[in-house]
């Protein structure tokens, strides 16, 4: 192990930016909460992810780890025990001034806040909890802050961390218990959805007493999310669309993030190094159909199945489910019910809502369509205006799999280049003495 001694604040966050690039369950902040003006900064609904990096990652929050050191050696993590990599941590105080600075000069909108664990996992909450308290009362910043909970922390320590914070996760880490038990043997599923119970029962509390007592602190008010990795284990499409099916019914989860496993080890545990790079196209698929889920009022039964259980390379989960179910289509655009439009590949929840409304005042034709921002190329195969298709069409799998296929399928742009790079806060900025 490398040790770090007298290291400066500069040093600490090339080191603690650069180890923090792996987690991506940070996003927007989904909440409205105004500064009451005697602070540093406001959280509004939509003002924390307008910039991504290449492959998808949030990069307007100050994303950073209190410390990269651990006292776990989970296989897939580049920050486990047993690597030899530079070790430091940050004091509560040196991510005070680091958030305030860079919000001053307008680089960051708020904080996200992970950590290895450092000594034991209350410990770390400990850490955690001083830094937002700091944040909060002697610094006054009253900006978004998401900040990781701790799984084998006390359930007091979260819950005062709760009320500080905007958003919590819980890192789920693998998708089955089974390949937690063989990658990170240390951390055990029940001690991971402990924390998660206590965020969901926390926020559904708070919410009724903030019904009768308006100036209750709140907790958590943009909910809390986890992560996942893809690719590390053996489980299907199916297995994991099933248990972020579950999270999102159970626990009350805003997002399930999924990391397609990048090999930073070599462990005989882990997949083979392989010159094809990440499962990028795996973890689009996982997006997809998680949109599906939370927006479009499909169970992961209908998207995958045992029969099936891994997505189709060449189509998105909706369009591929559109083509495995042509006995519902095509679909009269102008009587069809909302749930109904959402199932037609090319229709999204806000062209379906405009269409919905928009029939009100008259039967809709493909041209009012396209204002609305359907997509004719892919819908045209499954919808009729007015009893009649846009084009003469046959409704079989093959041909209309064949026509989208040339008409192209939606994939990460340039997913073969994409690298895992979090935009550098050095980048394009110069310190001068006396920065800190």
């Amino acid at each position: 192990m490398i040790l770090q001694k007298q290291t400066s604040i500069y040093e600490k966050l090339q080191i603690l930016a650069d180890a923090a690039k792996y987690d991506v369950a940070c996003t927007s902040s989904g909440t409205d909460r105004g500064g009451d003006g005697t602070g540093i900064g406001n959280c509004c609904r939509s003002g924390i992810c307008h910039s991504f990096s290449a492959d998808g990652r949030c990069i307007s929050l100050l994303k950073i780890l209190f410390t990269n050191e651990c006292i776990y050696d989970c296989k897939y993590c580049i920050n486990r025990r047993t690597n030899d990599v530079p070790r430091t941590s940050f004091t509560p105080d040196e991510i005070c001034t680091l958030t305030i600075e860079f919000y001053r000069r307008n680089y960051i909108e708020g904080l996200f806040l992970s950590s290895g664990v450092l000594v034991s996992p209350n410990h770390t909450m400990e850490l955690l909890y001083a830094t937002l308290y700091k944040l909060r009362t002697q610094y006054n910043f009253q900006g978004y802050i998401h900040v990781k909970a701790i799984p084998g922390a006390s359930m007091e320590l979260i819950r005062k961390t709760g009320f500080l914070a905007d958003r919590m996760s819980v890192n789920l880490e693998l998708p089955t218990a089974e390949g937690l038990r063989l990658l990170a043997p240390h951390k055990t599923r029940k001690a991971i959805l402990e924390p998660m119970r206590l965020v969901q029962l926390g926020t559904e509390q708070n919410r009724q007493e903030m019904t009768v007592y308006r100036n209750a602190p709140r907790f958590v008010p943009a909910g809390q999310s986890t992560q996942m990795i893809i690719g590390a284990t053996q489980e299907t499409d199916y297995q994991i669309l099933q248990v972020s099916e579950s999270l999102y019914q159970k626990f009350d989860l805003k997002r399930v993030f999924y990391s397609a496993f990048v090999p930073v080890n070599q462990d005989a545990s882990l997949p083979a190094r392989t010159d094809e790079g990440p499962p990028l196209l795996r973890e689009h698929r996982l997006y997809q159909a998680d949109w599906l889920l939370r927006y479009y009022h499909f169970r992961a039964d209908e998207i995958l199945s045992d029969k099936e259980p891994n997505f189709n390379v060449l189509f998105d989960p909706k369009c591929n489910w559109a083509l495995k179910h042509l006995e519902v289509f095509p679909v009269e655009v102008n009587r069809a019910d909302y749930k109904t439009l959402l199932r037609v590949p090319g229709i999204g929840y806000r062209s379906a809502s405009r269409i919905v409304k928009a029939r009100r005042m008259g039967q809709l034709d493909f041209a009012d369509l396209k204002r609305m921002g359907v997509v004719l190329k892919r819908a045209l195969y499954f919808i009729t205006c007015k009893g009649k298709m846009m084009y003469p069409t046959k409704l079989e799998e093959d041909y209309i799999a064949r026509n989208l296929l040339e008409a192209g399928e939606k994939l990460p742009r340039d997913k073969e280049n994409m690298t895992f790079r979090q935009l550098s806060l050095f980048d394009d900025v110069r310190f001068g003495g006396g920065v800190w």
